[in-house]
């Protein structure tokens, strides 16, 4: 795959229940992407060695399913209108959500990688009033204030800081006046923390743009053009992961 392989909707099957939308243009996979995180999204393999419930809490030091929730439960139990998961997630954190629609809720998810719109395909149980589409995170093709609820589940760290910039500017934009941005990410732990120091050597050399998260506040890269009603933060597991809730 080069780096400026085009994807289209096209290229991916679409399965019974979960709807395809069209995009307006051709989505082509970044050079950061392409460039460091191949091994882990867009080989062919990457499917089939992440996608195992065990493997993602393995990952998060056994945190997931409680990061999941506290995201999830942002929504809170019964989900109605409309919702943005930004990026798709290895692991069930999209099925859990899936599982909170209520009866007017909806789901939206966007992946730039067309495995990862087909894997997210194939692993939901329950794929009605769900939506994929292969979108670009940092320009979403979405109209300003379209969704009521919009989660982006460990996306910034992956992300250098240009296209992390555009990525929080384009999830606020769509999230109508009142309702939730949710981020779920990496944060720099307690100095007493022991993972303080295990996750450096790792996060360096398998998630180059990761320290950006340790350095600096989500809210300090919200856009200067919108201003929230409110910002609120939680640490978890010694300050090594954050939920970071941003209503407009």
């Amino acid at each position: 795959m080069s780096p400026k392989q085009t994807a289209t909707l096209a290229q991916t099957e679409s399965l019974p229940g979960l709807g395809l939308a069209p995009v307006h243009a051709p989505t082509v996979i970044p050079d950061y992407l392409h460039n460091t995180y191949w091994w882990a999204y867009l080989h062919p393999r990457a499917v089939h060695i992440f996608e195992r419930q065990w493997l993602v809490n393995l990952i998060l030091w056994g945190n997931f399913a409680k990061l999941r929730d506290a995201a999830l439960q942002e929504m809170g139990d019964i989900i109605n209108g409309q919702v943005l998961q930004v990026a798709c997630v290895y692991g069930d954190f999209t099925e859990h959500l899936v599982r909170r629609l209520g009866p007017t809720g909806s789901l939206n998810v966007v992946d730039v990688a067309p495995i990862q719109i087909k894997n997210l395909q194939s692993k939901l149980s329950k794929p009605e009033h769900v939506t994929a589409s292969l979108q670009d995170s940092s320009a979403l093709q979405f109209a300003d204030a379209s969704h009521d609820a919009v989660v982006v589940f460990f996306l910034l760290h992956e992300q250098p800081a240009e296209v992390r910039l555009k990525t929080i500017s384009e999830a606020l934009r769509v999230t109508k006046p009142g309702g939730k941005l949710i981020f779920v990410d990496y944060h720099k732990p307690v100095a007493t923390n022991p993972f303080r120091y295990i996750m450096v050597p790792i996060l360096t050399t398998l998630e180059p743009f990761a320290m950006d998260v340790w350095r600096t506040e989500i809210a300090d890269w919200l856009p200067s053009d919108i201003r929230p009603a409110k910002i609120e933060k939680q640490t978890y597991f010694g300050g090594l992961y954050q939920k970071v809730v941003v209503t407009r």
